[in-house]
């Protein structure tokens, strides 16, 4: 077993900023679990969440088209998903000039399974676990320069289990919360709202998410709250979500340690909020 053993709970195969791993022992004990239930994840990101709770179905979105590609391609065929990824886990391309020609590579094609296939690879071998795309659509994470990026066989394994019971969306959340029904569960993960406004940064896919986006959110959930939805959303603590879930029904604060900064050696305690509105059915 690896230093990225699944001794801990589940890991997602991909790394992912903002990923719930640390903190899932607080949502487990807040989001709500009415009999054989579906979990919505609007937000779904690297998967942490979903990895890690047990639900009879699963729909996941995201705005990230390759990352959805990337699930759609592990659920169909995992053996030869995983046959073909480990192939560019390699020592040769290992290297800043192959980096580079990969990610130029993966920018150039249209063809979703290579793509899925080299987003694995950039995931693991870019700098900082980053995914980022330039305002042209383009990947522009840097080479990470890691002695030997881990390839994630046992991870690869379990997703495709996990996403036996899965269905998918590529798009906006709001797409997420058309499809939701009586029962379901929604849990969303959305780019937070900054404890600096001068240093803020969720432009992952190319587009800012912004306050109007958090009060659409909030919106979307006390719509799925009048449909039998409870629905949980985490955030950072700020004066701005203070006021954005003061109609929650449910308030639970954190402390977390995450980089706060461009500094990724720079990691201070945060506080953390879920807001639950709760289906009363």
């Amino acid at each position: 077993m690896t230093n990225e053993s699944l001794s801990q709970g589940v890991r997602s195969p991909l790394k992912w900023p903002g990923g719930k791993k640390r903190v899932l022992h607080h949502i487990k004990a807040v989001l709500p679990r009415v009999g054989k239930t579906r979990l919505v994840e609007p937000f779904v990101g690297g998967g942490s969440v979903f990895l890690n709770l047990d639900f009879d179905e699963y729909l996941l979105c995201d705005t990230n088209s390759d990352l959805i590609s990337l699930f759609k391609a592990v659920k169909k065929a995992p053996l030869k998903f995983e046959r073909d990824a480990r192939q560019y886990f390699t020592e040769q391309n290992n290297t800043a000039e192959q980096y580079y020609l990969l990610r130029q590579e993966f920018n150039d094609t249209s063809d979703s399974y290579h793509r899925a296939l080299l987003f694995l690879y950039l995931n693991r071998h870019g700098y900082n676990g980053l995914c980022r795309y330039n305002q042209s659509g383009g990947y522009n994470v840097p080479f990470g320069r890691y002695k030997k990026p881990y390839f994630p066989e046992l991870e690869i394994e379990h997703l495709s289990h996990k996403l036996k019971k899965a269905e998918f969306i590529v798009g906006d959340f709001s797409q997420a919360f058309e499809c939701v029904k009586s029962g379901d569960v929604v849990y969303c993960d959305p780019p937070y709202s900054p404890i600096n406004r001068t240093s803020n940064f969720t432009a992952y896919t190319g587009a800012e998410f912004s306050d109007e986006d958090q009060r659409r959110l909030v919106q979307c959930a006390l719509k799925a709250k009048g449909k039998g939805v409870s629905t949980l959303i985490s955030n950072h603590v700020t004066e701005f979500t203070d006021d954005l879930y003061s109609s929650a029904d449910v308030h639970k604060l954190f402390s977390v340690q995450r980089s706060i900064s461009q500094n990724g050696k720079k990691r201070n305690k945060v506080e953390e909020v879920l807001a639950l509105y709760a289906n009363k059915g």
